[in-house]
């Protein structure tokens, strides 16, 4: 979950884009666009889905195991050379 006013804004632009090409989706389906233009548009979507999931998930990896983790005992810090392999294996994953 973004948590800055930053990220938060970040994450709702996405969110209005995506929307906006879910709409357009919607319109090439009812007018019947062929099955090409409409896969990339698809395509698209999805790209645009996984992009938000990506800033939400190392986000969420910064948060939980790098400087920001907060807790009764002080967290273990991993590091930051790790956590961006991770982030980079996630990243190849949602390509």
């Amino acid at each position: 979950m973004p948590h800055s006013p930053q990220e938060k804004k970040k994450a709702i632009s996405r969110l209005r884009r995506i929307r906006g090409q879910a709409e357009a989706l919607e319109r090439a389906i009812e007018t019947g666009t062929e099955c090409g233009p409409l896969l990339q548009q698809l395509a698209a979507l999805r790209g645009a889905v996984n992009g938000l999931v990506y800033e939400v998930l190392e986000g969420h990896l910064r948060e939980t195991f790098g400087q920001n983790a907060t807790g009764d005992e002080p967290p273990k810090q991993i590091p930051d050379a790790e956590i961006d392999q991770t982030i980079a294996l996630i990243r190849s994953y949602l390509k």
